[in-house]
């Protein structure tokens, strides 16, 4: 007689295919899971950074570098060329105004000087001939001029005389007549010799003006050339100290080429290089502060120079505003804070390596149990060497992972543990 054999429910095939059924799915999940940013990755504490949020006055400055300058300047260039023959002080000297500071020589100069000498002696010469010949001539004329107003006065007395005479009928007309015709030759031939005279009068009074401007304009000639040997001496334009003197016994400089410095020692100013990204946001009155000797000092910048130099960055010159510090000295770097805003009340977020890889958009908060952190949105706004700006996604108190993110690839949750 057959039995019939009662079926297992939970046979072995079933429990196969529901295992399966069960792995595909998690499967699945898992791969949900880590597609779709739920990952999570465990981090030691001591490897990371970990910063809290504060609120507290913020400045947006950016720190740069300059060099301490005097506030005064005056450059030494050679007036005229030459070979430098002496020196009479030394680079970093102390000067008084117009002492000399070397000397140089050119002989085409000094045999300028010698020849426009001559001419000017030439022409003094040449001068006093002409003058002594005027006035020889002058003394002539005036001999003439005598001879023909004796002559004229001895012809008036014979004319009048015949006049008389003739009016009595004592001399005839011929003999009147001749008296009448010498008396006004000897009139025509005055007035003719004192208009002689006037003339060159005039003309020597020419002559001698013609000849003193041409002697004034050889002798400002003469003038300038003695200037310009006088210029192969350098001398100190100002009091101050001798700095880049760059000038050797032997040496030859061309007119016009650099041959060092004068500092005028009565304050410094500050040269400062700044990255020409910022270019749009100098201007003057800008200020900046910088520590020396366990003190804050503050600068003020006094002059832009707009033109930017081949290794991207332009120029400013700051002042010192109030106390300047003791010691300091020229050619000095100072590492100087330059405000580019007023200092206002801010979230304050630390600067860290996460910037790089989120672009400052998103954060790791750690949560209040500080035993995980999590991703959370950001806004920021301003910053400078030290905090970020924040202006939405975290308040004070808050505590976010600052270190850097290079290897979280695209996690969602960092587990901490200690």
């Amino acid at each position: 007689m057959d039995r019939v054999i009662e079926k297992k429910y939970w046979s072995r095939k079933r429990i196969l295919t529901i295992a399966g059924i069960v792995a595909l799915v998690a499967l699945i999940g898992g791969s949900y899971y880590y597609t779709s940013g739920g990952s999570k990755l465990n981090v030691d504490t001591e490897r990371i950074t970990v910063s809290e949020i504060t609120k507290g006055p913020f400045q947006e400055f950016i720190p740069v570098n300059g060099i301490v300058l005097p506030l005064t300047t005056i450059y030494l260039d050679a007036v005229e060329g030459g070979r430098v023959e002496e020196k009479y002080v030394d680079d970093g000297a102390m000067m008084r105004k117009g002492q000399p500071i070397l000397r140089l020589s050119n002989t085409d100069l000094q045999l300028g000087l010698v020849t426009q000498q001559t001419n000017v002696y030439n022409l003094l010469t040449q001068m006093q001939i002409s003058k002594n010949a005027a006035q020889q001539n002058t003394v002539s004329k005036l001999n003439q001029m005598t001879d023909v107003e004796s002559q004229f006065k001895e012809a008036e007395r014979i004319y009048k005389l015949d006049k008389h005479l003739y009016d009595q009928k004592a001399i005839g007309s011929q003999e009147y007549q001749q008296a009448v015709n010498n008396y006004n030759y000897l009139l025509q031939k005055k007035n003719l010799t004192n208009k002689i005279l006037q003339q060159d009068s005039a003309s020597n009074q020419q002559q001698v003006t013609q000849a003193r401007q041409l002697f004034e304009g050889s002798q400002n000639a003469l003038n300038v050339m003695r200037q310009k040997v006088g210029d192969l001496i350098v001398r100190a334009p100002i009091d101050g100290q001798l700095t880049s003197l760059d000038a050797e016994i032997g040496q030859s400089k061309n007119k016009g080429e650099r041959l060092g410095q004068i500092d005028v020692m009565s304050g410094f100013k500050v040269r400062v290089d700044i990255d020409q990204h910022y270019i749009s946001r100098i201007f003057t009155g800008l200020m900046g502060d910088f520590d020396f000797a366990d003190k804050t000092y503050k600068l003020v910048i006094k002059k832009i120079y707009t033109q930017v130099n081949t290794n991207g960055s332009f120029q400013v010159d700051m002042e010192f505003v109030g106390a300047v510090p003791k010691g300091i000295r020229r050619g000095q770097t100072l590492q100087i804070r330059l405000a580019l805003s007023d200092e206002t009340q801010a979230v304050l977020l630390p600067k860290g390596g996460f910037y790089q890889q989120t672009g400052g958009n998103w954060i790791f908060k750690v949560n209040a149990d500080g035993k995980s952190a999590y991703k959370v949105d950001i806004q920021l706004g301003r910053q400078n060497p030290d905090y970020y700006e924040v202006l939405q996604g975290l308040k004070p108190g808050d505590k976010v992972v600052t270190s850097s993110y290079e290897n979280y690839g695209n996690m969602q949750e960092l587990v901490l543990k200690k």
